[in-house]
């Protein structure tokens, strides 16, 4: 028995050692603060509390989607630049950049979780959304000259970084309801019809078209109508996983605990942040196994289960 422990010990003692110093690196503390906290909340070698770290392409159980993350990453320079200069043009050619760049995917099986970063329409709506800043708050939107002169250097993150304050404004217009965010699009695509530049101007005709075709109008409560047809959820997690990239998180398909039930054996899938003004997400939308709706929960309150390898971003 003694002989039997003596064998079992030193390796479990090195796990935890191991964990604690990976610990401390993510979070920026001393090693003796980590292992305090490790101990208090329960962390098992290799998790890791939500309020620290980074998950930007979580290896779920859809292999499609890794397979098209690791085609991605084995880009040559060259179709990274080509790339890069498509991402520099707003709208349409950003939002059509996004939307390849996080394709959609789905939940584990059994998790309850159907579809992620899904929906028919989920780049037209992003460009319609850099439209509604261009046409309301101009002052975000970076200058078209710098943006092409990043987009030569072929990287991703440093026109994210210039694209920051817009993207960050795209992802604050979701939280509108249905209506008042299918209202915000109208008015911007009727404005920029007008522009006086002409590229703008077909632009805003080509999103108006689709727009149209992607609505399906009905009377709802009070005559007032309701909106189908906008892939809000989609596009939310596109931008989600996009805002991540620079400040850090989570991403929506992250699986997760929650320290609140410890014992708990079921575990819950990310499905959503909540922003700021600036920084990580302050929260997270989570859906537990087994659960028939998702709940709001803190950085604090969920541990990122191990095993959740972060593909390249």
């Amino acid at each position: 028995m003694s002989d039997h422990h003596s064998r079992r010990d030193p390796a479990s003692g090195r796990a935890r050692k191991r964990a604690i110093r990976e610990y401390a690196t993510q979070a920026g503390v001393a090693y003796s603060v980590a292992a305090r906290h490790l101990d208090s909340v329960g962390l098992r070698p290799g998790e890791t509390l939500a309020a620290y770290g980074r998950t930007i392409y979580p290896i779920g159980s859809d292999p499609h989607r890794q397979l098209l993350v690791e085609r991605r990453e084995r880009r040559s320079f060259e179709e990274r630049v080509s790339d890069a200069r498509r991402a520099a043009a707003l709208p349409h050619g950003r939002a059509r950049h996004l939307a390849e760049r996080f394709p959609p995917s789905r939940g584990r099986v059994g998790s309850g979780v159907g579809r992620l970063y899904h929906g028919n329409g989920r780049e037209e709506l992003l460009a319609m959304l850099y439209i509604v800043i261009g046409t309301g708050s101009p002052g975000l939107v970076p200058e078209v000259g710098d943006l092409a002169w990043i987009a030569e250097m072929g990287e991703d993150t440093a026109l994210d970084t210039a694209c920051a304050d817009v993207d960050r404004e795209a992802r604050r217009l979701l939280e509108q309801e249905p209506l008042a965010l299918w209202s915000s699009i109208q008015e911007a695509l009727t404005i920029a019809e007008r522009s006086g530049d002409g590229q703008v101007r077909q632009e805003a005709i080509r999103q108006t078209a689709l727009l149209s075709a992607m609505m399906t109008p009905r009377l709802g409560y009070a005559g007032e109508p309701y909106v189908e047809g906008l892939p809000i959820v989609g596009a939310r997690q596109i931008l989600d996983a996009l805002l991540i990239v620079a400040d850090d998180g989570h991403t929506p398909g992250t699986r997760v605990r929650l320290r609140a039930q410890p014992n708990d054996a079921r575990s819950a899938t990310i499905i959503g942040a909540r922003w700021g003004s600036a920084g990580p997400p302050v929260g997270y939308l989570v859906w537990l196994d087994g659960a028939t709706a998702p709940l709001s929960a803190r950085p604090d309150d969920l541990i990122v289960l191990a095993g959740q390898e972060t593909l390249p971003r």
